[in-house]
């Protein structure tokens, strides 16, 4: 029987992928046994149980560049961490181990290192982290989703995979009418969607606010996901239902609606979405995150955008711009059929089938 770890998570765009890594695992050898190793008090303590799977957690914490004074604790949970990792990986006894980036990736990569059991990087971003560029260097496999990754990692070793999807997610085809019902709108009408994640974008939110007179004077409809931590300010300034153009949401629950009912679609620039994106096909504005690790969103959003596949706004002029920019879009069919042409080339819908085989490839080498 083979032994998988699994390691990583900290925000959606890292448990998602990892999940559907495990569950193309079990698809081609349901006898697999699956360990997850994430990080204490983050997303993946609730999500990967949830999803099925066990899980163990490492107190460990990101680097803080906002607050410096935090990290004065941050070498001694690097060095719990690296010696749990060490107890997990003695007492599980892996074949192989999995890092799909977040927190506790590093520390369980590192103890696999040191006690030879091979593992594979999933390396999501277009701008690899420093943590990943370290262990690239003793890494098996490194599967990426992005063009040009040999200034990170050792040529050799590099096999261009995409990011795994949530397939449930772009699963669009014939919903479109079913989509429009579900939220309330008018199909006769033009859609955007907007969409900050999980956790949201305060960003995007004021720019949507910013630029709500123009959508509603346009008779545009608007899907918005102002994500938790915005949904009550938001909700306290426009309401549920501004307009009846208007769907305030906290989440959506189906991105398989909301992808179907857009014409445009609004975003930040993370590695999962951006996958998602070039799967639906369909015309795309990118306000990366500036709050990220090596600014890895606007890289990532650089590269759709440098091959005609996005349209790529600045963070900083997003609240001043957006609506306007969006609106113009969406009164440009030429322009709409490129983007969403372009877009789609980039597609690699398969990516956690690839993975998950070359994770067993390994594995049957260690046995």
């Amino acid at each position: 029987m083979k032994k998988v770890i699994i390691s990583g998570g900290g925000t959606g765009g890292h448990i998602f992928p990892a999940v559907a890594i495990a569950n193309a695992l079990k698809r081609i050898d349901p006898t697999i046994q699956i360990l997850f190793v994430g990080a204490n008090g983050r997303m993946e303590m609730e999500k990967v149980p949830a999803a099925g799977y066990e899980i163990v957690g490492l107190d460990i914490q990101g680097f803080q560049r906002k607050a410096l004074w935090k990290n004065i604790l941050l070498p001694v949970k690097m060095l719990k961490s690296l010696l749990k990792a060490r107890s997990v990986i003695k007492s599980f006894k892996p074949d192989v181990a999995v890092g799909v980036g977040g927190y506790a990736s590093g520390p369980l990569l590192y103890a696999a290192g040191w006690m030879n059991v091979p593992y594979l990087i999933q390396e999501q971003n277009s701008y690899a982290g420093i943590t990943n560029k370290k262990l690239g260097q003793k890494a098996e496999k490194i599967c990426v989703a992005f063009e040009g990754m040999e200034k990170f990692f050792p040529a050799e070793r590099i096999m261009l995979t995409g990011n795994p999807l949530r397939k449930e997610s772009v699963a669009i085809a014939g919903k479109r009418d079913e989509a429009y019902a579900a939220f309330g709108l008018d199909p006769a009408k033009k859609t955007i969607l907007v969409t900050g994640g999980s956790l949201g974008a305060g960003t995007l939110n004021k720019s949507m606010t910013a630029g709500l007179g123009k959508l509603i004077a346009a008779d545009v409809q608007l899907i918005w996901q102002t994500g938790k931590y915005y949904y009550k300010a938001v909700v306290e300034q426009v309401g549920e239902r501004p307009h009846p153009n208007v769907v305030v949401l906290e989440f959506l629950n189906r991105m398989d609606h909301a992808y179907a009912a857009a014409d445009v679609i609004i975003s930040r620039a993370g590695a999962g979405t951006i996958a998602e994106l070039c799967v639906i096909k369909k015309p795309v504005i990118l306000v990366p995150s500036p709050n990220v690790a090596e600014d890895h969103q606007t890289k990532n959003a650089m590269a759709l955008a440098q091959n005609g596949a996005a349209i790529l706004v600045a963070d900083s002029v997003a609240e001043r711009e957006l609506a306007d920019i969006a609106l113009s879009l969406i009164n440009k069919p030429d322009k709409i059929k490129e983007l969403s042409e372009n877009i789609g080339k980039l597609a690699l819908p398969n990516a956690d089938e690839v993975i998950a085989a070359e994770v067993l490839k390994l594995a049957d080498r260690r046995k």
